[in-house]
């Protein structure tokens, strides 16, 4: 017997919109999952595209790596464009 994988599903919802995370599937390869996903979440013309991703390859950060991580850069005057000198031409911005 194969083995069962566990899929994420992203569904958009119209052209020009970003992919949001409906829901998970599990299948024993991707055009199995790719099936199972458009039958779960695509019966009512719900979407026209699907993303299907196996759940383990998936990498978040930890909750406690939030400050690290998330902080700004306050110290690197360089990375804001209020940095640098704009030609006349361009305006206010």
């Amino acid at each position: 017997m194969s083995e069962w994988t566990l899929f994420e599903v992203f569904v958009r919802s119209k052209h020009g919109l970003n992919h949001k995370h409906v829901g998970s599937v599990h299948a024993t390869d991707t055009e199995m999952a790719l099936e199972n996903a458009r039958d779960l979440y695509t019966r009512r013309s719900e979407g026209v595209s699907l993303w299907i991703v196996p759940s383990n390859m998936i990498t978040a950060s930890a909750t406690d790596e939030k400050e690290a991580l998330f902080d700004p850069s306050d110290d690197k005057v360089y990375r804001h464009a209020s940095f640098y000198k704009l030609p006349d031409e361009v305006g206010h911005m």
